[in-house]
């Protein structure tokens, strides 16, 4: 039976991250490229959003340190991010927004290699993974917890290459209403696991509030 953490770090990895969703923007991105510089450019794309990920997975808390910010406050903030990338994928907003990324980008004949922007970020290490990554590791109390976290961040990036290679073949074998239903289930998912982040940070603000004596604004 896989630890409860690895499956819901996975689930909302995939979720926020979007595999299916990301891979037919991919297929638009790189229509004109041969089946290679596809193939390459997907993997280094992959590996680009790890590097980013796990910069903010170590450093992320950090970070909020040296601002002054805590975490119950981060949490707050990163469920309320993803509750509105749910919304979106729900009302097919995101898709849209992606979509005109995609037509920019094909715009700029200069542009070719789209590995690293639109691709590496913000489509798959975007605010909405960097909340949810930032999240997950606070969740992780040991090392046995942590190595569920980056085992399930391997296998939803893993899934992402393998989605974005097969891109072209997938979305002329699922076609366009199939893909937009996926999309809007894993959008109402994500919105209960959003708003799950959000009572937690509640929750710690008010208990760490009350165990200090202080009140909160």
């Amino acid at each position: 039976m896989l630890p409860e953490l690895f499956i819901s770090a996975f689930v909302t990895l995939f979720v926020v991250i979007d595999p299916p969703g990301c891979a037919p923007i991919y297929a638009g991105l790189t229509k004109d490229a041969s089946s290679a510089q596809a193939r390459i450019m997907a993997l280094r794309a992959t590996a680009i959003a790890a590097v980013i990920l796990l910069i903010f997975a170590f450093f992320g808390e950090d970070l909020l340190g040296a601002l002054h910010i805590e975490l119950n406050s981060f949490r707050i903030a990163g469920g309320l991010m993803l509750f509105w990338i749910a919304f979106e994928m729900v009302f097919e907003k995101r898709t849209q927004r992606r979509e005109e990324r995609a037509d920019k980008v094909n715009a700029d004949p200069e542009v070719e290699d789209v590995s690293v922007f639109p691709m590496a970020m913000p489509m798959l290490a975007g605010p909405g993974a960097i909340a949810a990554i930032m999240l997950l590791m606070n969740e992780a109390q040991t090392a046995a917890e942590t190595i569920e976290v980056f085992a399930a961040l391997i296998a939803v990036l893993a899934l992402t290459a393998a989605a974005l290679v097969a891109a072209g073949p997938l979305i002329r074998l699922l076609g366009d209403k199939v893909e937009a239903v996926i999309t809007r289930l894993l959008g109402v998912l994500l919105a209960a696991l959003a708003a799950q982040y959000v009572i937690d940070g509640l929750r710690g603000a008010f208990t760490v509030s009350a165990a200090t004596g202080g009140t909160v604004v």
